[in-house]
């Protein structure tokens, strides 16, 4: 009977082993200790969590003319850092105007007291509850950055991030937060149409169900702020200190002031990104210029 059965057993071995080497490889833990930001890759990857080798080095003083917002993200950051109750954070606004620097310079600022940034693109964000699995139980403390967050009329993607903030039974860990940035203050795109559906009841307005829709998304965002265009003065501010910072801040800045409002004139933006991309462009152009026989 055993002589039957051992070339039985044998090839079920065999077949096992063949179907192992199939499965994918199991997801390797990321080294929590040596890195402070990381980008998700995806459940079905070995490598789930990413570490990021050379993220941004941002300080908060970096940060210009943007004392409002940068006060109250801070303190939002140190309260979750202190383990006491603390929002997710919807920063919304123009383009350019340090919504993703600002929190990009919380990590730099707070590394070396836990804070740890996972970098998540929107078409991951269906895999949130396998990302807050990875990060259960952990001391540390997570901000989940999601870029230039957007969603689409009939993308229902959103959904998920609406269930992890505040709609599922699970919710977010003690130690996870979202801090999400947009050019759109209610992350889905608004059309005239619909706000011809409200309803006036009582002396109140009702808006339609597709505005509630998209309006309950952003609420479920604890704290709100907001980032507008920078005015002319505030954009020169930022030139100078980036020139500054780069060692390169003339005693006559009236010829510079004129040439980085060429500059923002042309790229249609008087941002602080593009206050340093010209920061950065004459201070290399003319350091260029200084060299012999240039």
């Amino acid at each position: 009977m055993n002589d039957t059965l051992n070339p039985i057993l044998h090839r079920v071995e065999t077949l096992l082993e063949r179907l192992e080497a199939l499965l994918p490889p199991a997801p390797r833990s990321p080294d929590w200790d040596t890195a402070s930001a990381f980008r998700w890759c995806g459940s079905a990857k070995p490598e789930r969590l990413r570490r990021i080798a050379r993220p941004l080095t941002l300080r908060l003083e970096d940060i210009r003319c943007l004392d409002r917002q940068k006060e109250a993200i801070d303190r939002n950051t140190r309260q979750f850092l202190a383990g006491y109750p603390a929002n997710n954070v919807l920063l919304w606004g123009s383009r350019g105007t340090g919504k993703s620097s600002l929190i990009k310079a919380l990590l730099h600022q707070y590394q070396a007291q836990g804070l740890r940034l996972i970098e998540v693109e929107r078409q991951h964000l269906v895999e949130l509850p396998d990302i807050l699995d990875c990060l259960d139980g952990r001391p540390e403390k997570f901000v989940l950055y999601c870029d230039d967050l957007s969603f689409e009329a009939d993308d229902g993607s959103y959904k998920n991030l609406k269930a992890v903030l505040e709609g599922s039974l699970a919710g977010l860990s003690p130690n996870v937060l979202v801090y999400a940035t947009s050019n759109r203050r209610h992350l889905l795109p608004e059309f005239l149409q619909e706000n011809q559906q409200a309803r006036h009841l009582d002396g109140e307005i009702h808006h339609g169900e597709a505005v509630e829709e998209k309006v309950s998304l952003s609420e479920r965002f604890g704290l709100w702020l907001s980032f507008h265009p920078f005015t002319q003065d505030q954009y020169l501010e930022i030139v100078r200190y980036w020139l500054e910072q780069l060692g390169s801040l003339p005693d006559d800045f009236e010829p510079v002031r004129l040439l980085a409002l060429r500059f923002a004139l042309e790229r249609g933006s008087r941002s602080g990104r593009v206050a340093a991309q010209f920061a950065r462009d004459w201070c290399g152009r003319t350091r260029l210029e200084q060299q012999p026989g240039a």
